[in-house]
């Protein structure tokens, strides 16, 4: 699936003009037929770059930014908000139909990968080795690792037979080792099960933000209960301003 500049702009909750200049300064991959055309961008190498944790200071990219002005601004989802599916909450929604593991097993990550499918394949209306299969085939290709202790285990392909968006997190008994770019054991894993190609990449993108923000180590590291998790997200996803376009 090919992307626009106006869909990975929307997904990535940023302006249109500055996914524009990442384009021009190299910064994220795009292509395009002819020089008169515009840019495309590509599923799988917009995931890659999401994954590979390219949204920091560093980079100048930080995509779902909490500004001054944000954070001065209580602002709390409304039942019309969450009935809608406003992006705003998507993740706090996502957890809410999925769950929150504590203490699973596993002294690999494809050992903790087939118990969590194990404890979660019925709840996910998927078959239990289908899905640990895809999930340790997407691993072939490419660690989830998003550093600072953090995976977002996910497939290739979206459930198409699922009506809902769901994200579970998972709190090892032990940190594991992931095959993390900067060697750290994981701590908490985001395993991320989407209905929609775009919807997949807007939750993928938000998780990688969410991940590199200092608070949201020192909460996870307490494996938090589900009802925590849950007001940790909602107060910080209320946070996100809501670009204009």
């Amino acid at each position: 699936m090919d992307l626009t500049i106006e869909e990975v702009a929307g997904l990535l909750n940023v302006s249109e003009s500055t996914v524009q200049q990442w384009v021009l300064e190299g910064k994220i991959p795009a292509y395009r037929m002819n020089e008169d055309e515009d840019y495309y961008f590509s599923r799988p190498e917009i995931e890659n770059w999401v994954i590979t944790h390219k949204l920091d200071k560093t980079h100048g990219i930080s995509p779902f930014l909490r500004s001054k002005e944000a954070d001065s601004v209580a602002i709390s989802p409304s039942k019309a908000q969450l009935r809608h599916g406003n992006k705003q909450f998507s993740l706090l929604r996502a957890v809410y139909k999925g769950n929150v593991l504590h203490d699973v097993t596993g002294k690999t990550k494809e050992e903790l990968i087939r118990n969590v499918m194990q404890m979660s394949a019925k709840s996910l209306n998927v078959d239990e080795e289908m899905i640990t299969d895809l999930l340790l085939d997407r691993e072939s290709l490419m660690p989830t690792t998003l550093n600072k202790g953090y995976a977002v285990p996910h497939t290739r392909e979206t459930l198409m037979n699922c009506h809902h968006d769901t994200v579970i997190i998972v709190f090892p008994t032990s940190p594991i080792a992931y095959g993390a770019l900067d060697g750290l054991p994981v701590h908490t894993l985001f395993f991320l099960f989407a209905c929609e190609d775009k919807r997949h990449l807007h939750l993928l993108a938000k998780i990688a933000h969410l991940s590199n923000q200092e608070q949201t180590s020192e909460f996870f590291r307490t494996k938090p209960s589900k009802e925590k998790v849950l007001a940790f997200l909602k107060e910080w996803e209320s946070h996100v301003p809501q670009i204009s376009r």
